[in-house]
């Protein structure tokens, strides 16, 4: 078990180290084996990692690989925690990761540095593996920033453009607040259980004093929102879309984003510990998610539609987390991350096809020129938006349950959420592949042209797996499925007494929700030119989001340093060192006087200093 968890790791970081030393005298095709398959070969090793852990007596398997830190009581060994979380995690990390590097190998064709983009994805992808393989806190953060410097290196990888270079800024700055979180985090969890190691700060988590705890889990919070794009740092997400197109599929479905609701599953025993912070998490992931819903409504860019879904669905994770449902937010994050990354490789398909156009008023038409996209991203539709037997059905459902059983109101607000969800979809499909043909003045005249090999089989592969995946966590089969195996791993787990009869009533309302919204889409879009009244200028600026922000911090801080510039540095700063060198020049002006180099003024002072130390002595006799 111990070599072959290793090799998860190892192969992405040879395939890095190998194209950094040998990619220029490497050939596109040749970059794009490598970097597809180390990643692919990570994903065996993987599948083989699962396979192990089943016939393991112990299903929590420490892997050591060497002595990292160790100073005074903290002791942090390079070791890694294999058991059942970390394992599901590497899974679907890798085998949607082999995907769109796959993909990639496509779209990718052409462009100036090919070779660096592969080096970024394969880092990002080791990064992510240490991040959900590491058994303790200061390993799980060198994988977290690791994730986090790749990601600006490929949101900005079109860096001459000015759009691009600010997005990768604003995702990295958001990220290092959310840092922030992680770094108290650790100082409180080491202050109480001097350790930092997983399996170790569980076995103290009962010592925690409730004060603490919440503090924690409130930290945690921070963190996660920073890494999963939650209120009240959601909005560097949608500007991440200046990415290339597989880098946003890479992002939303499988790595970065799921690293915050991964952190707070992994946590799960500390959160036990505070009921007011599992609350918070619970109304911050609801409200995340029905806001961000309500933006994707008046989104023009296909790209940015699918980056305020991923948020809102983001939000049912820690929504779900928020509640205990532990089991349902792993469950909705893998089945995310087929449907998600169908629809982003679709969308990048699609955008593909009209020479780089991302407006979908622009679009339309376009299902008989894309024959595999067309049918591949129709499923990735109906999955997201719930309706059965998609995966999404199932694992939204699975949410949505555990939430009636423990808020009736965080209930309200999700299945309205799902009401939105299926609206901006289906609003999305409809401009996209029905209507009107409105592309033919970017194409000069010619028609859109289906994409090939290389980005439809990942399609093909996706679509299957977004039909199918319910499976892995059906009702009937609750034993035997994803949840039965995830479930021993946490320290806290909410029990849903729903009767049979009424988890059938709550599946007749999602599915109710799914058709309202894509009933509203169809009576509203079906006719494009009368779309606009329905858009709102509000909704598509984000809530002013970005206008609060630069309101209430941006401006006032750009005025605090404008005024260190002309006040502080120049008058106290610079004005304190010259008034320094002022007052020695002065002081060395005065002295200088003393010294006239005349022998009888030397000597005139020694006599009289002679007589101020007699008479003193003799008043002192006297």
């Amino acid at each position: 078990m111990a070599h072959v968890a290793t090799l998860i790791l190892l192969f992405p970081l040879v395939g890095f180290l190998f194209m950094m030393l040998n990619g220029r005298h490497m050939t596109e095709k040749q970059v794009g084996v490598v970097g597809t398959g180390v990643v692919s070969a990570s994903f065996v090793v993987s599948a083989i990692s699962f396979v192990l852990l089943l016939h393991q007596s112990s299903r929590e398997v420490t892997v050591k690989l060497f002595d990292w830190l160790s100073v005074g009581t903290l002791h942090v060994p390079a070791a890694l925690l294999v058991d059942p979380l970390s394992v599901t995690m590497c899974l679907f990390v890798t085998g949607i990761s082999a995907l769109i590097h796959l993909y990639s190998i496509g779209y990718m064709h052409g462009e100036r540095d090919f070779r660096k983009f592969f080096i970024y994805l394969n880092l990002f992808v080791f990064s992510m593996l240490v991040l959900v393989l590491a058994n303790n806190l200061v390993l799980t953060f060198v994988g977290w920033e690791g994730v986090g410097l790749c990601s600006y290196w490929l949101v900005s990888f079109y860096f001459d453009r000015d759009s691009a270079a600010s997005a990768g800024k604003k995702a990295f700055i958001y990220n290092r607040v959310g840092d922030l979180g992680l770094l108290i985090a650790m100082f409180l969890l080491f202050s109480r259980t001097h350790t930092l190691t997983y399996l170790g700060v569980f076995s103290h988590a009962g010592t925690l004093t409730p004060i603490v705890a919440t503090l924690t889990v409130l930290a945690l919070l921070l963190a996660a929102s920073g890494k999963s794009a939650q209120i009240p740092l959601f909005n560097w997400l949608p500007d991440a879309m200046e990415g290339p197109t597989p880098v946003s599929a890479l992002i939303h479905a499988a790595t970065m984003v799921t690293a915050g609701v991964y952190l707070l599953v992994r946590m799960s025993p500390v959160l036990a510990m505070s009921s007011s912070g599992r609350m918070t998490i619970a109304v911050i992931g609801g409200v995340t998610a029905f806001v961000a819903a309500t933006i994707a409504t008046s989104q023009k860019d296909i790209k940015k539609v699918l980056a305020f879904s991923t948020v809102s669905q983001i939000g049912y994770m820690v929504l779900a987390v928020g509640v205990g449902a532990y089991s349902a937010a792993i469950f909705l994050m893998i089945s995310h991350a087929f449907f998600k990354a169908l629809l982003f490789l679709g969308s990048g398909s699609v955008i593909h096809s009209l020479n780089g156009e991302q407006d979908m008023r622009l679009m339309g038409g376009l299902r008989k020129y894309l024959p595999l996209t067309f049918p591949t991203f129709l499923i990735g539709w109906l999955t997201i938006s719930g309706i059965p037997p998609f995966a999404g059905f199932w694992s939204k459902g699975d949410v949505l349950t555990n939430v009636f059983e423990h808020n009736k109101a965080l209930w309200v607000l999700g299945v309205l959420t799902a009401i939105l969800t299926a609206y901006y979809m289906s609003r999305l499909f409809i401009l996209t592949f029905r209507g009107t043909e409105r592309f033919r003045e970017l194409n000069d005249g010619r028609d859109p042209h289906e994409s090939p090999w290389v980005m439809t089989a990942p399609l093909v592969v996706l679509a299957g797996l977004s039909v199918v995946g319910g499976v892995l966590d059906l009702p009937w089969i609750h034993h035997d499925s994803i949840a039965g195996f995830l479930e021993p791993t946490f320290g806290y787990v909410a029990a849903v007494h729903a009767s049979t009869l009424a988890q059938y009533g709550l599946g007749a309302v999602d599915v109710a929700a799914a058709v309202i919204g894509l009933l509203a889409a169809f009576s509203i879009w079906r006719n494009v030119s009368s779309s606009p009244r329905f858009e709102s200028t509000f909704l598509e600026h984000v809530w002013r989001w970005d206008d609060l922000y630069d309101a209430s911090i941006g401006r006032p801080l750009t005025r605090v340093a404008q005024f260190s510039d002309d006040v502080v540095e120049p008058r106290i700063i610079d004005g304190a060192v010259t008034g320094v060198a002022v007052g020695v020049r002065r002081s060395g002006e005065g002295l200088r006087k003393v010294q006239s180099g005349f022998v009888r003024h030397y000597a005139l002072a020694t006599v009289l200093g002679v007589a101020v130390i007699v008479i003193y002595l003799v008043a002192r006799v006297g």
